[in-house]
């Protein structure tokens, strides 16, 4: 048996029962290099519409497509052998009833190979996840501060702060664990509600702007790694690498220029007759 197949790659059902147990480790992915440098110390990467801000310089994630996703989350397969892989669908691709969205979720898990899918919405979105579970797609469900809904929500700003607001957001994470959604990412909530709605669903939450006692946690990793030029207040820089490539790429530029590089250990000597 090769190495490769020993390996048993993390599932939906792995993620669901860590609930209450050991936290949960989670990053973005978009690429198969970086896929490949995380693999080993997470549990779940998620192929986030993110991509759009971080790779296409997009303000927000609503011009991302289903085929721009699926292009990704490949890589990010062809990158990892052990995390579960989760691939987000896209705004449009899956709001308009459920049947649209097993179309989409189908189409994406297919042609990626990955194990699971996340959308967001709560009691809305609560049919559409139960109709996907019962035709099994695992489904990751997305709480709290929604990117797809910035149009509506106006700003991107922490939410659940208020009694009505937590009340609301509380029966949406209950709504969708009911439903079948096997984690729940609480994005930008208050942190005595990340707690709570932590304490009283039965799915595992991710939090990302939550709580520490949340069953697991996820950033994106270009924030995390100091990529990103602007961060969210729940982003804590574990590096700053940015800096570091910028002096690379200049170090490169005055090599070049000065005709230093490349040297004569970088090139190819003609072969002995």
């Amino acid at each position: 048996m090769s190495v490769q197949s020993a390996v048993r790659r993390l599932t939906a059902p792995d993620i669901r029962a860590r609930k209450g147990g050991e936290p949960i480790v989670s990053l973005t992915a978009y690429h198969a290099h970086t896929a490949r440098l995380i693999d080993p110390h997470v549990d779940f990467m998620l192929v986030g519409d993110s991509l759009g801000n971080v790779m296409h310089g997009l303000e927000t994630t609503i011009p991302v497509t289903v085929e721009m996703m699926i292009l990704q989350g490949q890589a990010v397969m062809r990158g990892s052998k052990r995390a579960l892989v989760v691939v987000d669908l896209p705004f449009g691709s899956y709001e308009g009833s459920p049947q649209q969205a097993f179309a989409t979720a189908s189409r994406v898990l297919k042609e990626t190979g990955a194990g699971a899918i996340k959308l967001e919405g709560g009691r809305r979105m609560a049919e559409t996840v139960r109709f996907l579970a019962d035709r099994g797609v695992p489904v990751m469900g997305h709480v709290g501060l929604t990117p797809q809904s910035i149009n509506t929500l106006g700003s991107f700003r922490a939410l659940g702060r208020d009694d009505e607001s937590a009340a609301i957001i509380l029966d949406d994470a209950r709504a969708i664990s009911e439903a079948g959604a096997f984690a729940i990412v609480l994005e930008a909530i208050s942190e005595p509600l990340a707690r709570q709605i932590t304490q009283e669903v039965a799915a595992p939450t991710i939090g990302i702007g939550g709580s520490s006692a949340c069953d697991g946690q996820i950033l994106v990793l270009e924030d995390m790694l100091g990529l990103s030029d602007r961060v969210p207040r729940f982003v804590k820089k574990f590096a700053n690498i940015g800096p570091a490539i910028g002096e690379a790429v200049e170090a490169y530029a005055s090599e070049v220029r000065a005709r230093s590089f490349p040297a004569e250990e970088h090139t190819y000597a003609p072969k002995k007759a």
